[in-house]
């Protein structure tokens, strides 16, 4: 059997010094990934977090990885370049970008380059087991990822809040600089996802912060 490399070592270190004090509950996550199989690989898990805190202008959260695992990389919504099959999720979310920016649909889901951007693509539940959606939501991730948020978000960090679970985070943000709609996923997108223009809104509420906005393109040729 193969000697993995602990959860809390894979942490870039400014990260592992503002969350020292959930690296016990860290701890405890890993033991319980450590006798099955999950998304997304162990050395994409925090993906998410390889990004300089002080970088972070927008915050995007998500539930969990997709199930499928050749879909799951690190990043909320967010898929590899090689897979060219985007799930119906990311779908949404691009006719929503085409729509709200004007811009040509992408040819690839992969988004580090909003992550590069400042964009935080947060899992609120960072793994998941293959093909079983939240099946995680129970060994302690919230948790952690609350620890991660309270560290991380200031009054001028905007949230992009998708679905009843991103919205419960929402105390955390500065309210006046809060978009939440309902959840891209085909089956509640038409309730309010479609048309709330969270790329063009979000960086209108980053200028107004004093803040750059983001530049949202994705390779679209």
């Amino acid at each position: 059997m193969s000697i993995q490399i602990p959860l809390r070592s894979l942490l870039r270190a400014e990260w592992a010094e503002r969350l020292e004090g959930s690296l016990p509950l860290l701890d405890e996550i890993d033991a319980s990934l450590a006798e099955e199989p999950f998304n997304p690989r162990r050395d994409n898990i925090f993906r998410a977090l390889d990004i300089k805190i002080e970088s972070i202008r927008v915050i995007i959260l998500g539930q969990d990885p997709y199930p499928n695992p050749e879909d799951a990389d690190g990043l909320a919504f967010s898929i590899p370049t090689s897979q060219r099959r985007f799930p119906p999720t990311l779908r949404n979310i691009f006719r929503e970008y085409v729509d709200d920016l004007q811009l040509p649909t992408p040819v690839a889901g992969d988004l580090t380059p909003w992550r590069d951007q400042g964009v935080l693509l947060l899992n609120t539940i960072m793994s998941c087991h293959p093909y079983r959606s939240l099946s995680h939501r129970d060994i302690g991730w919230q948790q952690f990822t609350h620890a991660v948020l309270q560290s991380v978000v200031t009054q001028q960090t905007v949230g992009i809040l998708w679905g009843v679970r991103a919205k419960s985070y929402s105390e955390l943000f500065n309210p006046a600089l809060v978009i939440s709609s309902s959840h891209p996923s085909p089956l509640s997108s038409y309730r309010g996802f479609f048309g709330s223009k969270p790329f063009s809104r979000s960086n209108q509420l980053l200028v107004s912060a004093g803040e750059a906005p983001i530049d949202w393109t994705l390779r679209s040729a």
